[in-house]
């Protein structure tokens, strides 16, 4: 009976296109339903991973293991290990557009005073036309009745996984979503503690309040 191998590389602190060129080289040596587990510290070498994978067509997943460290897996199928060195020289890493330590701060889930329904279609707009920047932020704080904005069936939740997906970190205040009951509906992101919003304002060269 045959047995599938692991191989395991913790690729955490390398630049790309390091911890792809080490994957594929590594993928080359495995067999059919064999995987791979790579260990990186930040999303934009997932998204590189993903990408990489995308090409060869290969199962890949993702998951956060803490704030700082992602484990990426990937499942090698057919004849894709054959490839892996003809396309090593094609590997093309995606750039990081995040704007270091800015922390965006929302604490309502509508924008400004005056009337109320005005003030939530002018919230929608501002996370949408975050995620058209060509510099995004860091990280975006959610607290008080922001935290609405990361829940299910916010008109926002779609634009605030796609700043996810390249990289921002979404924190939503857990006292915050069990207040308003919604602890079970969280979207995107995770869910933070008041010591932890914080830390990210006091660390941060900018913060920006809505």
């Amino acid at each position: 009976m045959e047995v599938n191998m692991k191989q395991i590389i913790d690729a955490r602190g390398k630049a790309c296109p390091i911890p792809v060129v080490e994957t594929k080289k590594v993928l080359e040596t495995l067999h059919e339903g064999d995987t791979m587990e790579v260990i990186v510290d930040n999303f934009i070498a997932v998204q590189n991973l993903s990408k990489m994978a995308e090409q060869k067509k290969l199962p890949i997943a993702s998951k956060k293991i803490n704030e700082n460290n992602y484990l990426v897996t990937i499942t090698v199928i057919g004849a894709s290990k054959n490839e892996t060195v003809e396309t090593a020289e094609k590997t093309v890493c995606l750039l990081d557009n995040r704007l270091a330590e800015t922390v965006i701060v929302i604490s309502s889930d509508k924008m400004g005073e005056g009337d109320e329904k005005l003030g939530h279609i002018l919230m929608k707009g501002f996370i949408y036309a975050l995620t058209e920047q060509d510099k995004l932020p860091e990280t975006i704080l959610l607290y008080n009745r922001g935290a609405y904005l990361s829940v299910e069936g916010s008109d926002s939740l779609a634009d605030l996984k796609l700043l996810e997906s390249q990289g921002v970190e979404i924190l939503t205040c857990g006292t915050c979503l069990n207040h308003y009951s919604l602890t079970e509906k969280l979207g995107v992101g995770s869910a933070t503690n008041m010591y932890a919003i914080v830390e990210k304002q006091l660390q941060a060269r900018k913060v920006v309040k809505v």
